[in-house]
């Protein structure tokens, strides 16, 4: 299937790793002009480099904090020049400190407000007027199968992914008219370095193992296991791509059959 992204400009936030990497990966495959971006060097030197040696397209990568308003517009800015407007923009960010509403001080809130809120916010206000001024864009927002069914323990996560999905739907309706969709990707359990450190966290409460957590995981999905990140990122390059182009204000779902509402 021709996806028609060959030669479109890609940039996934928080891409060094987990589902972010397997993104780019994604998208390095499909002949695009791919930039990443995370908060440490020396993991976005080591993935450019695996993703060169995969697909022989080396991606251009940024440092980049998403709590930091500045590293956002440097981020952006860098990847106009090294490659002109962005065509897609994949919002992806590591998930806020686990805890309850009660554990959770008022400083963790705003920490989590900027990384997974108003990160989106600053990507999108930067890069939406361009993609208007060609009419055509894409914006996918990686979140959580917890917009649709709370995960206990992960209250801020619960809180600010579901402001995203309200952002989101609103301006997926603003910019309809000019060929720009906005969608969202709940993933479910992925084997992430994340969903280890959850796994731990947790074994840590129970007295249990961490892997005896992940396999307990595993039980309440349908198909019996945990998602793997290229699954997950299959799902965002078709949200990307032309075939998807009536798709819009939509959040889907890759969990395994693990949300049990209709």
């Amino acid at each position: 299937m021709d996806l028609g992204l060959k030669g479109k400009t890609v940039l996934v936030t928080a891409s060094s790793k987990g589902i972010g990497k397997a993104v780019a990966t994604f998208f390095a495959s499909e002949e695009c002009n791919v930039a990443i971006c995370s908060r440490k060097k020396d993991d976005l030197i080591k993935t450019a480099a695996e993703i060169k040696s995969k697909n022989n397209n080396e991606p251009f990568w940024c440092v980049c904090d998403l709590n930091k308003q500045k590293d956002i517009e440097n981020t952006v800015a860098s990847v106009k020049r090294e490659f002109g407007s962005i065509d897609v923009l994949v919002n992806n960010c590591g998930g806020p400190v686990p805890g309850t509403s009660r554990e959770l001080s008022e400083p963790k809130w705003q920490n989590a407000f900027e990384q997974v809120l108003l990160s989106v916010v600053r990507f999108c206000n930067l890069i939406v007027p361009d993609m208007i001024i060609k009419k055509w864009g894409r914006i996918i927002n990686i979140v959580s199968i917890s917009v649709k069914q709370p995960i206990d323990n992960l209250v801020l996560s619960n809180s600010l992914r579901m402001g995203v999905l309200g952002f989101a739907k609103s301006l997926s309706n603003e910019v309809a008219k000019y060929n720009i969709t906005v969608n969202n990707v709940a993933p479910g359990f992925t084997l992430t370095n994340r969903l280890y450190e959850l796994a731990i966290e947790r074994a840590k409460r129970e007295k249990l193992s961490h892997e005896e957590i992940l396999a307990e995981m595993a039980k309440q999905v349908p198909m019996n296991r945990l998602a793997l990140p290229r699954e997950i990122a299959s799902a965002v390059v078709f949200l990307a791509s032309e075939n998807a182009g009536y798709l819009t204000g939509n959040t889907i779902h890759v969990d395994g059959g693990w949300i049990k509402g209709l």
